[in-house]
């Protein structure tokens, strides 16, 4: 592994601690994730369980704004940083210009409209996008970083941001970015590019765009083959993340195998508490490969 090279030259330093340790620990431990429940009430059911089951927690929480709950999810966010975790946000984002929640995320739009300057649709996008900035703002004033992960599966086809194909994707992709870091100015910000567990060629939007990446999938095993053709794509140049998983991979196998994830992110509700057995789950957590929460290094 090549040293990690920094995206953007003005990262904040908390987001350039996390991102280095990262870059550090990839090749010789996989720190363990969990994506929390979004639904009200629910947030904390996944780490009291693995606490319960374990006596430890995961280094990173997985949080989304899948509601529009930038408030709450912001809150969570910035406990769990000042607890010494690692935040990573996704966005199952609505169709533009007003969809809300999961369903609408799998809707359609004209994406040719969507990206063309001037349009009606596009200026709903960018009302959207700037929605979501304002929330990594507060995240930014508070000086909490976030693995980011938006647009995430953009090659199966199911969100409506992979609907319109590959090169529109890409387009979206950048244009969010150069929102991002350019327009507002979000330096808290580690990109993570997030395939489906098929990884597509064609959709990559360039070394320029993206500091993470990864692919995902929901049955067991350490996934060799999925890892190999991320790999294809980015060479040794990024380091690459198991983003969402259902069965933890077995942290033994990763030791002596050539499949180095640098974090997995298991699934809120059945895919923590159904697809991994209490027994495992200590396993996994106690293992010395895996990087929990008490293990990770102080921030401040």
């Amino acid at each position: 592994m090549k040293k990690c090279r920094i995206l953007n030259p003005n990262i904040s330093k908390e987001a350039l601690q996390v991102y280095e340790y990262i870059c550090g620990t990839y090749r010789n431990h996989i720190i363990s994730g969990q994506q929390e429940d979004p639904r009200e009430g629910c947030h904390d059911n996944e780490m009291e369980y693995i606490m319960e089951k374990t006596g430890k927690l995961p280094a990173i929480r997985g949080l989304d704004y899948i509601h529009n709950d930038f408030a709450g999810v912001n809150e969570r966010a910035i406990k769990w940083w000042k607890e010494g975790g690692i935040v990573t946000i996704c966005w199952h984002w609505g169709t533009p210009p007003n969809g809300i929640g999961y369903p609408s995320s799998q809707g359609s739009i004209d994406m040719e409209e969507a990206l063309t300057e001037g349009t009606a649709l596009h200026q709903a996008m960018l009302d959207r996008m700037d929605e979501a900035a304002e929330a990594l703002k507060v995240l930014q004033d508070a000086k909490v970083p976030v693995l980011w992960r938006p647009l995430h599966e953009f090659d199966g086809a199911w969100f409506w941001w992979g609907k319109g194909g590959s090169e529109c994707f890409i387009r979206l992709w950048r244009l969010l970015y150069e929102r991002y870091t350019n327009y507002h100015h979000l330096n808290n910000l580690i990109w993570v590019l997030g395939y489906c567990g098929d990884v597509h060629n064609g959709w990559y939007p360039g070394d320029q765009y993206v500091d993470f990446i990864g692919a995902d999938a929901y049955e067991e095993g350490i996934r060799e083959e999925m890892y190999e053709k991320v790999a294809a794509i980015v060479g040794d140049e990024v380091p690459i993340c198991y983003h969402e998983n259902g069965p933890i991979p077995n942290p033994v196998q990763l030791a002596e195998s050539k499949v180095p994830w640098a974090w997995f992110m298991t699934w809120h509700t059945i895919h923590i508490m159904e697809q991994n057995t209490p027994e495992y789950l200590r396993e996994v957590y106690h293992n010395e490969y895996v990087i929990t929460l008490d293990k990770l290094p102080s921030w401040t």
